[in-house]
């Protein structure tokens, strides 16, 4: 027998819903805020933005696929030479750019998922990161087409929809950046709660069992991964048109590296662990250059050790922890 909620049921479902509701408002409002408040630091957070859809690009595949993989240097790169060449020598328009930018990553992440994703484990970490070095060689190699150690240079953007000039000041990059990061956000939203995502969960926990039921294992695994490719390429992209160069430093180990390590600080399988821990990271690293320019390093290292040791699920579990604690700690009676 079903039975109905009662009225004060009701009105806690609905409590709820408006706290979840502000809950997912929270980072959009924030980062509408951060654009009124720190006018003289929007390259910074323009920089942040690019990195989130990055790092969400990592969770997708590492986090809720469970694919381990060091490669996403490789799209994101790719997506990068692919926006900066094709507004050198086709069209300036930011918009057409990306979307070419972004299907190229895409086809080439289904090219290579298509060649690497029959292995697992150890093997498939190093074909990833055999991808992203040859890809990184050819570029360096390709000095009439990449430009080489010098970078991609003389790339030059059209206003955003004819109307919205990239300005001095970094106010069209950074409401750009957010537009296309908000865009893909809800892709990945309807993703993970789709059933093909709850199957990309069941394929992380036991790939065999999914089998079993017979899922396409394989597919969707390559499915995937093309998206994920697709989603670092866009950062690629945004990165090329927002700084209007292209360096070989976009398809190095390092970007993958640093994808890894805000992933780990912010929480994977946490869709906004991608916005704490690249956010967290792009803060911590600028004060702390600023503090020492040679050991900022340290200060990352420390924090991602920190979170690592006392924080299971990265900083997205910093509330639980601590109420966890508070309600173990004994009460002192008077």
């Amino acid at each position: 027998m079903t039975t109905l909620p009662t009225r004060s049921g009701l009105a806690e479902l609905s409590a709820q819903g408006r706290l979840g509701l502000a809950w997912h408002a929270l980072p959009w409002v924030l980062a509408f805020v951060v654009f009124y408040m720190a006018e003289g630091y929007l390259s910074l957070w323009t920089n942040a933005l690019i990195m989130i859809l990055l790092t969400l690009s990592l969770d997708l595949a590492l986090g809720y696929a469970g694919i381990v993989t060091l490669g996403q240097a490789a799209f994101f790169g790719f997506g990068a030479y692919a926006a900066g060449l094709f507004a050198i020598h086709v069209h300036n328009d930011p918009l057409i750019g990306l979307v070419t930018a972004t299907a190229l990553s895409g086809l080439f992440g289904f090219v290579t998922g298509i060649l690497i994703l029959h292995t697992q484990g150890v093997t498939l970490l190093m074909l990833t990161l055999a991808v992203a070095g040859l890809l990184a060689e050819w570029a360096n190699r390709a000095y009439e087409i990449t430009g080489g150690d010098d970078g991609l240079q003389g790339v030059r953007m059209g206003p955003v929809l004819g109307l919205f000039r990239f300005d001095l000041y970094g106010k069209t990059a950074y409401l750009y950046s957010l537009a296309v990061l908000f865009v893909w956000f809800v892709v990945v939203w309807r993703i993970i709660v789709s059933p093909f995502g709850r199957s990309l969960d069941g394929i992380r926990q036991n790939p065999a069992r999914m089998r079993a039921i017979g899922t396409p294992v394989w597919w969707r695994l390559v499915a995937i991964y093309t998206i994920s490719a697709a989603m670092a390429g866009t950062a690629g992209a945004l990165s090329a048109q927002t700084t209007r160069f292209v360096g070989l430093t976009t398809l190095s180990v390092l970007v993958s590296g640093t994808a890894l390590v805000m992933l780990m600080l912010g929480g994977t399988r946490r869709i906004y662990g991608a916005f704490l821990g690249a956010t967290v990271y792009v803060i911590v690293q600028d004060y702390a250059a600023k503090v020492n320019p040679f050991y900022w390093m340290f200060f990352i290292g420390a924090l991602l050790m920190a979170t690592v040791l006392f924080l299971e699920g990265g900083l997205m579990d910093l509330g639980a922890t601590v109420r966890k604690y508070w309600r173990r700690a004994p009460v002192k009676k008077p």
